[in-house]
């Protein structure tokens, strides 16, 4: 009992410790034995950055920022670049290459792989390094997706050069990462001149040079000089050593522009849920290791009754019994080390893939282990103290002859019970919403837990009521289990003890999980997809690439859209080009937001008049990202939009267009103005100017069902309008869902069309799948049902006697294994219905807690909206906790019961 969650308390640690990379691991695999890696800040200004280099803004923030002077900046990195300092430029783009099924989108890299300031970047797993050009390496991740093998050729597209992969590696940080890489000049700069003698788009490339000055290294003062030229630094000395934050300018303009730093604030998040958990688990332990000690000095009574009989005092026994603790604790350590020890290196491949992250190696810190050893150690000795007081108070007489005696019920136990529940509770809730400390919250809980344990023989009598309305054999099993509250009450504060984790680490993940599925925001309803051009001059080939998407998906529905042309079929919204213009619809002004009616209109508002304004209807904010906002569809677009509306599609039938924003209505209409002149409507000061095109329009009853289509056309309206359309895409929803293969085999169907195009399907909230709560629910669920065996099964080696009687008076084996498996599942049930209580509290808390950071960083940062973090209870858990476990323990302890037990002497008088 003490073994099992050491065990798993070690086994994190092992996990945690290995996984967690030390400052000089993380920087050799970033800037391998670099100094520093240099980057373009691309703001054409300078900045002020983090010491860590993973965050950087413009001096003055980017309110003052000029996006325009991004591309009049020279590139900055040779001024800052001393001559004669060793340099090894690593340079990344994005392209599509041919696979053995389609296209696939992969990272290009070029980079001498073989200088010694790479060591640690990459791992080469087979094969060799690239030495010439037309030569490659891929990782692991792209040959898996793309078919590929060692010794296979590469063609990305739009090039007519063939590159032979000589080497298999892996990003020690980044396992599930796409990459190919080739030395330096061979692959993205041809791949960039080919793409662009044959007319479409090239490869945009990102450059870092990896530096190495010598001496003390990239020091502080160097990274802020660099900063002042626009130059962003890694640098690997002020990673190792990181300056205070008064000598940092980026923390002082955040907070003179009073943003806060929410870092401390998620920390302190953070290290309540790590007391919490801490806290939970040892008074667990204690729980389920207490039963053990009182059974087994129950079953030890004769020989502690001899020690009496002999001469000992009480004193003697107490002794006996703590160091049966002491000892069983310390084998209970060293085996639970030795388990947890073997479990993470045997799972170590597993958690690594999962991960996507190579460990630094096996760490093991032996002031952590040595203190999980004591609390082994100490949790046998505090387990074994009720039950060395209890047998020390046992007469000679009734421990030789096995009489358990006639004990009252403790009147004050019930009390005491009920106050520190009710002092818990208060503890921690207020603990959530203060800032008291960190494990007020697993204080208070634990406390309140505590109180249930101490009301456990109270509520385990209340349980014996129901005995009158259940079928016999279990009637007889609760009537025991309440008749023998000094067994059955120990085994039901173990089972409560493990589902109170259970339920705790269950309820604080569903809380979390419904926070993220409330903040997920769906593109399209799920199963939905959208196919959009990327090239209006090459609208001809739109047709094409539909009849490619609906022969290679499994379509249910498909709906195609077109745009409205002013102008040339080429000419979109944003042209520039003669003869082009643009519809626009207009706002009326009365349906305006005023945060935004002209130029300087947010900044004459207070940041109070700001939040209220938000929450005007007229200055609502989407989050959706679609490729269109005004199309020209049928009502096929309701039906992949799972508008419920009626009247959207009767309307688009009857030529009337349909508007997913009243923004843009006023009277039943809406107005469209065809702007010939570029120069109009640029300034939000000024309203467009052309020829306005007033249309009568529906307004779907849920403007959210449009998900971020502003307003639907039907063709007819639109000729009507004196305008012209262009295909421009596809909605459609699917008869199934489409693999790896089949999204290649599209990508490559629309390479050889000659169209860029973009395919995006809507799969819904995926959830979140985060190491530490996985292998904490597994844990405390594996913990549970252990729990729950062992305890029951020391309640039976305790009813060992009542089963020999029953097999003395001709008792059946079967009425022998059913009232053991029903004895066995009262208890577990009634473990598990307490347990399921008692933990909720600790969830709770901490979400109090999350959300009271939350609420102090929204008031202190100015922001207009505050996260919403739910509390949440997942009742299937429990359903299936209220289930399982009493069903298991009742099966388990049924099949273990022997069908024929040896009689018992009897004992003597």
């Amino acid at each position: 009992m003490i073994a099992l969650p050491i065990v798993g308390v070690s086994a994190a640690d092992l996990t945690t410790r290995s996984a967690s990379l030390t400052v000089d691991e993380t920087m050799s695999r970033r800037i391998g034995t670099a100094d520093a890696m240099l980057s373009s800040s691309r703001t054409g200004g300078p900045v002020y950055q983090k010491p860590n280099g993973d965050y950087s803004v413009p001096v003055g923030g980017y309110s003052s920022y000029d996006p325009s002077a991004r591309d009049k900046a020279p590139d900055p990195l040779p001024s800052v670049v001393q001559p004669g300092t060793r340099l090894v430029k690593d340079s990344k783009g994005h392209a599509k290459v041919r696979t053995t099924h389609g296209l696939l989108d992969v990272s290009l890299r070029e980079l001498d792989t073989a200088d010694p300031l790479v060591e640690g970047m990459l791992t080469l797993k087979r094969g060799r390094l690239p030495a010439a050009a037309g030569e490659i390496v891929a990782t692991d991740a792209f040959l898996k997706d793309s078919g590929f093998f060692v010794g296979s050729e590469v063609t990305p597209r739009g090039s007519s050069r063939a590159l032979r992969i000589v080497g298999a590696y892996e990003l020690p940080s980044a396992l599930k990462e796409m990459e190919i890489t080739a030395p330096p000049g061979t692959l993205l700069t041809p791949l960039d001149k080919e793409l662009r003698a044959g007319g479409t788009e090239g490869v945009s490339v990102d450059d870092t040079y990896l530096v190495k000055v010598g001496g003390e290294g990239f020091t502080w003062n160097m990274v802020k000089a660099a900063n002042a030229k626009g130059v962003v630094v890694v640098s690997r000395a002020v990673n190792l050593n990181p300056p205070a934050d008064s000598d940092v300018p980026l923390y002082e303009q955040e907070r003179e522009q009073g943003r806060l730093d929410g870092s401390s604030s998620m920390r302190t998040v953070e290290l309540t849920i790590l007391a919490t958990v801490v806290g939970l688990a040892m008074l667990e332990i204690c729980l389920l290791a207490g039963p053990a000690f009182a059974v087994g000095a129950r079953r030890s009574r004769r020989q502690l009754g001899l020690v009496g009989a002999n001469g000992g005092d009480r004193r003697h026994i107490r002794a006996i019994v703590l160091s049966g603790g002491l000892v069983i604790g310390a084998a209970s350590a060293v085996i639970g080390l030795a388990l947890g020890g073997a479990l993470t290196l045997g799972l170590r491949p597993v958690l690594e893939e999962y991960l996507g992250l190579r460990w630094g190696g096996f760490e093991i810190r032996p002031l952590e282990l040595l203190g999980i050893a004591l609390l082994a150690v100490i949790t046998g000795l505090l387990a074994s103290i009720v039950p060395a007081i209890t047998a020390s108070r046992q007469t000679v007489l009734a421990s030789l002859t096995g009489r358990r005696g006639v004990r009252k019920a403790n009147r004050v136990l019930p009390f005491i019970g009920l106050v520190a529940i009710a002092a818990g509770a208060a503890i921690a809730l207020y603990g959530a919403v203060s800032d008291t400390g960190t494990v007020v919250v697993g204080g208070g809980s634990a406390l309140a837990e505590l109180g249930v344990v101490a009301l456990t023989p109270t509520l385990v009598g209340l349980f014996g009521r129901l005995g009158r309305w259940l079928p016999l054999s279990p009637r007889l099993a609760l009537r025991d289990a309440v008749r023998n509250r000094g067994r059955t009450a120990p085994a039901v504060a173990a089972v409560l003890a493990a589902v109170a984790g259970t339920v705790a680490v269950a309820t604080y993940e569903y809380s979390t999980d419904v926070q993220a599925r409330h903040e997920y925001v769906a593109n399209m309803p799920a199963g939905a997809g959208v196919l959009a051009s990327n090239e209006n001059d090459r609208y001809r080939d739109v047709p094409a690439v539909r009849d490619a998407l609906a022969k290679e998906f499994p379509l249910a529905v498909r709906a195609d859209v077109d745009r409205i042309v002013v102008g040339k079929p080429t000419c979109d919204s944003y042209s520039v080009e003669p003869g082009c213009g643009r519809a626009e619809i207009v706002t009326p002004k009365e349906n305006r937001c005023p945060l935004y009616s002209s130029r300087n209109s947010f900044e004459a508002y207070t940041p109070a008049q700001r939040r209220e304004l938000f929450q005007d209807w007229r200055c609502k904010q989407t989050n959706y990202q679609q490729p269109f906002q005004l199309v020209v569809a049928d009502e096929n677009l309701m039906k992949v939009l799972g508008v419920s509306d009626p009247g959207a599609a009767a309307a688009l039938k009857a030529g009337k267009p349909v508007s997913f924003d009243k923004r843009f209505v006023k009277d039943g209409s809406l107005t469209l103005v065809i702007v010939t002149e570029e120069s109009n409507g640029i300034d939000p000061d000024e309203e467009p100017k052309g020829v306005k095109k007033v249309m009568p329009v529906h307004q779907a009853t849920d403007p959210e069902s449009g998900y971020g289509l502003v307003v639907v056309f039907p063709a007819s309206a639109v000729k009507a309008a004196g305008l012209t359309t262009a295909p421009a895409g596809s909605y459609f929803t699917l008869d199934g869902k489409p693999g790896s293969t089949q999204r290649q085999k599209l990508d490559s169907r629309i390479d050889q069309i000659g169209l860029e195009a973009s395919v995006s399907i809507e799969e819904g909230y995926k959830g979140r799948d985060t190491l530490p709560m996985l292998a904490l629910t597994i844990f405390a669920g594996l913990v549970t049902i252990g729990a729950a065996g062992i305890a029951t099964g020391l309640a039976q080696a305790d009813a060992e006697a009542d089963l020999k009687t029953l097999a003395a008076v001709g008792a059946p084996p079967r009425v022998r294994r059913t009232l053991s498996g029903f004895q066995c599942g009262v208890v577990a049930l009634m473990g598990v219905v307490l347990g399921s209580v008692a933990g909720l509290l600790p969830a709770v808390g901490l979400r109090l807690t999350e959300r009271e950071t939350a609420k102090r960083m929204l008031e202190e940062s100015g922001a207009t909206e505050g996260q919403y973090i739910p509390i949440a209870v997942p009742w299937e858990t429990l359903a299936g906790l209220l289930v399982v476990v009493p069903l298991g323990a009742a099966l388990l302890a049924a099949i273990v019961t022997k069908s024929s037990g040896a009689l018992a002497r009897r004992a003597a008088g």
